[in-house]
């Protein structure tokens, strides 16, 4: 096992970073490894991959585990709230102190997932979020995912996929659909 351990990142503006890495989840899962996601600013029951995790969890229950943090930015009408107020911010602490405490933990592969934009959308500091990597045990392999990745993180990671838009559907005014884009 002298090859894990590495960090990944899934940044960019194409579609394609959480479900990335769920995809590598369930490998990892296949394998027998344990892994943890956790889900930064994605509250709400609007994300229905997390039906299937909690499926796997059912199947798997020694080798995944997830916590979602965030408020629900979304309306039922499927219109996102981009502006951040103080409970966005406390969630965001809560999911960063939940990543510190499950990085030293028994995982094999920890997602954060979307902890990239919380930089961005100054929902978290990045020197908080470097500390983190800092913290990662060798053998550990860490995945984050989100837009807008700080080239500091670029820089300590191992792995660095750029999901790039070519062409989307919703530049044509189809909202996101469900099932499909969460």
């Amino acid at each position: 096992m002298k090859n894990r351990g590495k960090i990944h990142v899934y940044t960019g503006n194409g579609k394609g970073k959480t479900t990335a890495s769920l995809g590598l989840a369930i490998r990892a899962i296949g394998k027998g490894l344990k892994v943890g996601i956790i889900y930064f600013d994605k509250g709400g029951n609007f994300y229905n991959e997390i039906k299937i995790i909690e499926k796997l969890q059912e199947i798997y229950p020694e080798k995944i585990q997830y916590k979602n943090f965030g408020t629900n930015r979304m309306s039922k009408n499927r219109d996102f709230r981009f502006k951040n107020n103080e409970q966005d911010l406390q969630e965001a602490k809560k999911a960063l102190k939940q990543s510190n405490k499950w990085i030293n933990s028994n995982l094999d592969l920890l997602i954060l997932d979307e902890i990239n934009t919380t930089i961005k959308t100054k929902l978290l500091k990045l020197d908080k979020i470097l500390n983190l990597i800092d913290n990662k045990p060798k053998e550990l392999e860490l995945i984050l995912t989100g837009r807008y990745c700080p080239k500091e993180i670029i820089e300590k990671a191992d792995l660095v996929t750029n999901m790039q838009e070519i062409k989307h559907y919703i530049n044509d005014d189809i909202p996101a659909r469900s099932g499909i884009d969460y």
